[in-house]
């Protein structure tokens, strides 16, 4: 795979933040909606109660057990933002290259321009893995990012979580008790899993998205199976055919639904299985006869997405380029010009040559981000209401100051680990997402049309 990091972009003339933008919804300044006014508080009014926050999905349930973020000093609650930045951008200067900051594109503008690199939970941790020199890594991100960082950096170094509150829903809804629980339902209508047919290949491949707990990979390494990212997600799926008569795909059914639609897998062989149900809710018949099995996930920020904001994008702006992630519902990806990952969006928007409206279907963070990269561009996201991804949002510069200041005085909060009997079969599953690669397929510079996706 070709990994291409992003440097901290200054900051840009246009204010690209969303917190500014929902600040000015709440007083009033404003005529533009947000999911949430509560998003407009710190995230330590919510970081000591059970839940994703604010602006998150009400069927999002946050799982028993899920890590909160003990009390912020009042000295970072009560500062203002240029004096969290300042006092950032001081402790930065004493740390020096000891630290490395990571920040995903999904992340809040006051906390990536004091990133060091930039780019999605892949991209972030190959950057961990290329700062050997660095004694902390602190990733600006949510809790399965954290913890591949800290699967593929050097056991010497700390992975930090600047607010131990920041989850991720899609990862939760594939816990390894059921994903367990999963595998001998699926062993008892297919038989024995590990054996061998007269084509070489086993009953099914596990395949899990990265946006998944180190749990959940060290069982799909476990298993013979695989990582994939929304970038090689295509080139993954036809690893695991090469090897299993068929898929098991979690957490994310939109992300697997999407690329094995566009592999030519039809919709009746790609059942979906709900944990909560015998069997995932499905027929065993359907199973034996199923190429691709979904997981009952999803990402709560894509699936905000619709058709009907793609046919009003159209209407208002003749001439649009409609870009979505994958992890969309599939008759979104289907309306849409193109669909591709966080970092295919950003290079689209590059290579344009010329001046071009885009309506992009991803978190608001990166959105704005890029109009305020691309001047000469009009670009804006697809969902008119700001509703930025509710953990990733909790990741605020008072947690960031506050890590680096501990971390100033010789003391290292928040450190994320992961145990050696999950590590290294999780670290076997992203070794094969690495050797497979596809291929270099740079983002055109006018739209791909939906016939030729």
């Amino acid at each position: 795979m070709s990994i291409t990091f992003v440097p901290t972009p200054a900051v840009p003339a246009i204010d690209a933040s969303v917190d500014h933008a929902i600040q000015a919804i709440v007083t009033g300044a404003s005529t533009d909606a947000t999911c949430s006014t509560d998003l407009a508080a710190g995230p330590w009014d919510f970081d000591i109660r059970p839940g994703y926050g604010p602006g998150s999905s009400m069927g999002d349930v946050i799982p028993t057990g899920a890590p909160r973020q003990g009390e912020l000093p009042s000295a970072y609650r009560e500062a203002d933002e240029e004096e969290l930045h300042e006092r950032i951008r001081a402790a930065k200067a004493a740390l020096g290259d000891r630290v490395v900051i990571l920040g995903h594109f999904y992340q809040r503008e006051e906390v990536v321009r004091h990133a060091d690199y930039v780019g999605d939970s892949f991209q972030l941790a190959t950057a961990a893995k290329g700062r050997p020199d660095a004694e902390a890594i602190v990733f600006c991100g949510v809790h399965f990012m954290a913890e591949t960082a800290d699967l593929l950096s050097g056991p010497e170094q700390a992975v930090i979580l600047p607010n131990l509150a920041a989850g991720c829903s899609m990862a939760d809804m594939a816990d390894i008790d059921q994903v367990e629980e999963c595998w001998e339902q699926l062993s008892e209508v297919l038989g024995d899993l590990d054996a061998v047919d007269e084509e070489g290949r086993v009953p099914v491949i596990p395949v899990t998205y990265m946006n998944s707990s180190a749990a959940i990979k060290g069982f799909v390494g476990r298993h013979g199976g695989i990582v994939c990212t929304s970038s090689n997600a295509q080139t993954v799926l036809e690893w695991a055919f090469a090897r299993g008569r068929r898929v098991l795909f979690f957490p994310d059914q939109h992300l697997g639904r999407n690329t094995a639609k566009a592999m030519g897998v039809p919709l009746e062989q790609m059942p979906m299985w709900n944990p909560r149900r015998a069997l995932g809710g499905s027929s065993a018949e359907e199973l034996v006869e199923s190429r691709v099995i979904l997981w009952h996930g999803f990402c709560s920020v894509h699936r905000r997405f619709t058709v009907g904001q793609i046919d009003q994008a159209r209407a208002e702006h003749p001439g649009v380029r409609v870009i979505v992630h994958p992890e969309c519902p599939m008759e979104v990806v289907d309306a849409a010009d193109e669909a591709g990952s966080t970092d295919y969006i950003r290079r689209a928007i590059d290579n344009a040559t010329e001046p071009t409206t885009f309506a992009i279907g991803t978190e608001i963070n990166l959105v704005r981000r890029l109009a305020a990269q691309y001047p000469q561009h009009e670009i804006f996201c697809l969902d008119p209401v700001v509703c930025p991804c509710s953990t990733m949002y909790r990741i605020h510069p008072g947690y960031l100051a506050w890590t680096l200041e501990e971390l100033v005085a010789g003391r290292t909060p928040n450190r994320i680990t992961v145990s050696a009997d999950v590590a290294d079969p999780a670290r076997v599953a992203l070794e094969r997402m690495l050797a497979a690669k596809p291929p270099v397929v740079d983002a055109p510079q006018t739209p791909v049309a939906a016939s030729a996706r």
